[in-house]
């Protein structure tokens, strides 16, 4: 008897707290959830976008070749190309250009084959070995002559020419400001003739675009030089134009 007034005793006590903790939600959390809410206010915002630009003067040119050997000796060819490759190494150093700025982008040994139809298969007759060196030049006024030096000490593939600025990001800087001036100057514009103020700012998106001019025609169809050219043009890198594009949300009050 004992042990069913005990239970009983419990499942009232649990409706009653159940009972509380409805009340408790309806009457006392509820509102003040509410209230939080309210004071939140709706939230209202402006998109824009704009762009911004900069002309910036490429003050490196950047280009590569190669010392392309064949022969049926893999040893000789490598002992006879890298021999080469220094001595234009050594010469680039001499015009001026520092090591940092020569790199060996290059460097394959790949079989010749010959196919023999009554065999129906196909033998090695020799090797080709190629040493690729990228070089960046500062000096414009060298350019000529540095291109036109190397093809005497072996080299016979010299790809084109492409122009850049070393430091992109310091152009890239000023016309991220110029568009980001504009932006907010577009967005004061459009708040105003809404009868609001502009607030602060609630995200930021940004695409960039820096274009590498590319010395082409003066070389021939496609910028490719030829190790057999004597007479080398001035070199004229002209101007690049940098742009940045952001997108700006903000609030408005």
């Amino acid at each position: 008897m004992d042990t069913n007034k005990a239970k009983s005793y419990f499942w009232v006590l649990l409706d009653v707290l159940i009972v509380c903790m409805v009340l408790n939600s309806l009457f006392i959390v509820g509102p003040v959830v509410q209230r939080f809410g309210s004071s939140l206010g709706v939230a209202r915002t402006v998109n824009v976008s704009a762009e911004g630009k900069t002309i910036a003067t490429p003050d490196v040119a950047l280009s590569s070749f190669s010392v392309v050997s064949r022969g049926v000796d893999p040893e000789a060819l490598s002992v006879a190309n890298n021999k080469k490759v220094s001595a234009v190494v050594d010469f680039l150093k001499s015009e001026g250009i520092s090591s940092k700025d020569i790199q060996t982008t290059g460097y394959n040994l790949s079989p010749d084959y010959r196919y023999d139809p009554k065999e129906e298969r196909s033998y090695i007759t020799g090797y080709t070995f190629t040493q690729t060196v990228s070089v960046k030049m500062r000096d414009f006024k060298k350019v000529p002559e540095i291109l036109g030096g190397i093809t005497p000490l072996g080299v016979n593939q010299i790809g084109g020419i492409n122009f850049s600025v070393d430091e992109p990001e310091k152009f890239l800087a000023i016309a991220r400001a110029d568009a980001l001036a504009k932006a907010r100057a577009k967005a004061g514009e459009l708040a105003a003739q809404a009868g609001a103020s502009l607030g602060k700012v609630v995200n930021i998106g940004e695409y960039t675009s820096i274009p590498v001019p590319y010395y082409a025609d003066a070389f021939g169809k496609g910028g490719g030089i030829s190790a057999a050219a004597t007479s080398l043009p001035t070199i004229e890198a002209g101007t690049s134009e940098i742009r940045d594009q952001v997108t700006v949300t903000y609030e408005i009050e």
